[in-house]
């Protein structure tokens, strides 16, 4: 008796995925609710889990094909079925290599998380024991056997042979790569922003003086009580909500030939993971506590990592803020996230003179930038709403007095 294994409800919106890999092959045991695939759509991996227990059927679609929702993809027989072949079982000879990280043909499960882990860490996942469950690797045994590689000393052996997505010319070399399809949706919904939105940016500079010693004076107990360690984050979310509650078309948006204006902020806040950026949701942070916000940025900084995502956390948002900070960025040009209107963009702190009282001084600066689609925000808007932000920055007793 066969039973469909078909493409499950995906999240709002989304009736499409491509096969990013099948974790079971015909033939293997599969116990009820044990991933068989994994999917990848416009935002996520997905894994697919076995409704029965059995043995795996035939694979009616490829690695790379597109679904849809409901498609049928796969079947599942009735049986025990061989066990699924462990990360350190022997091969009768080593397979040719695909990859800096994967031989090819080999027969290692691995879940998204882990299978990004490894590409990243360029750590041959036959080398690897597994520890996880009917010893599957985890993300963990990755990261370790990352760090043994980078503790022991380089073998004297010769390179591996390029894989076939490889051409080296002397050398030079060039190397193909499917982008995935968060990568083609992220450049999709970035070029239809230029294409629909009338984007403009404006700037400012903050001196972060306040916020910095703020933080220095009260880390510890922070983090004692609640935790977590206070950040710049939590500074700006605070601070940009009292500049969308003063001009609400910064956190509007236009749905059609109607402008929807929110009162209360969602935010999405950028956050780079291995495939791509992503934007996870802080919900109804316009009611958080400082602490509340580190947490929940906390928690979708370290999600967005190990690939666990859902959709509806990355859902929604009404308002965007990217750091590029992080990454040494001193000054750029955020683009907003479609159908929101704007996008609050930080960069790096440094030492710069300024002016204070008619001397110059040197104090810590960031260079803040506010894109905005003109179609819904004035100009003096957002220059209004960009004052704001550094005026509670600034002095940050103006976030408690909701000045």
């Amino acid at each position: 008796m066969s039973v469909e294994v078909k493409v499950p409800v995906l999240g709002e919106s989304v009736s499409e995925a491509s096969i990013g890999q099948w974790l079971k092959q015909p033939g293997e045991a599969v116990a009820l609710d044990e991933p068989i695939a994994s999917l990848e759509t416009d935002k996520v991996a997905i894994e697919v889990m076995a409704p029965v227990a059995g043995v795996m059927g035939a694979q009616l679609v490829k690695e790379g094909d597109t679904v849809l929702v409901g498609a049928l993809i796969a079947t599942i027989e009735a049986g025990s079925g061989a066990p699924a072949a462990k990360a350190a079982a022997p091969t009768p000879a080593p397979a040719p290599v695909a990859s800096a990280a994967e031989p090819a043909g080999d027969p290692v499960t691995l879940s998204p998380a882990v299978r990004r882990a490894v590409l990243e860490a360029g750590i041959d996942p036959a080398s690897i024991t597994g520890t996880g469950k009917d010893g599957r690797i985890t993300k963990e045994d990755v990261l370790a056997a990352a760090a043994a590689k980078v503790s022991a000393p380089a073998p004297a052996v010769s390179a591996p042979a390029a894989a076939p997505a490889v051409v080296t010319t002397g050398d030079r070399r060039e190397e193909r790569v499917k982008m995935t399809r968060l990568r083609q949706t992220i450049a999709k919904r970035l070029k239809d922003a230029q294409d629909t939105a009338a984007l403009l940016t404006t700037f400012n500079d903050v001196d972060m003086s306040a916020v910095i010693e703020a933080r220095a004076r009260y880390k510890d107990v922070f983090e004692k009580k609640h935790g977590v360690k206070l950040g710049l984050m939590s500074f700006f979310a605070k601070a940009s909500c009292l500049a969308l509650k003063d001009i609400p078309a910064v956190n509007a948006q236009i749905q059609g030939d109607e402008i929807v204006y929110f009162d209360y902020v969602d935010l999405s806040v950028a956050v780079s993971a291995p495939n791509g950026l992503v934007v996870p949701v802080v919900r109804g942070v316009d009611r958080m506590s400082f602490a509340d916000i580190e947490k929940a940025i906390a928690g979708y900084g370290k999600k967005a990592k190990d690939g666990s995502l859902t959709m509806d956390e990355m859902k929604g948002g009404t308002f965007t803020i990217s750091n590029g900070g992080v990454f040494g960025g001193l000054m750029s040009t955020p683009i907003i996230n479609p159908p929101q209107s704007a996008v609050l963009g930080l960069h790096r702190i440094e030492d710069r003179p300024v002016v204070r009282n008619g001397e110059i001084v040197i104090r810590p600066m960031m260079y803040i930038a506010l894109s905005y689609d003109h179609r819904l925000i004035d100009g003096r808007e957002a220059v209004t709403a960009l004052k704001t932000i550094k005026e509670a920055i600034e002095d940050p007793t103006r976030l408690l007095i909701d000045l």
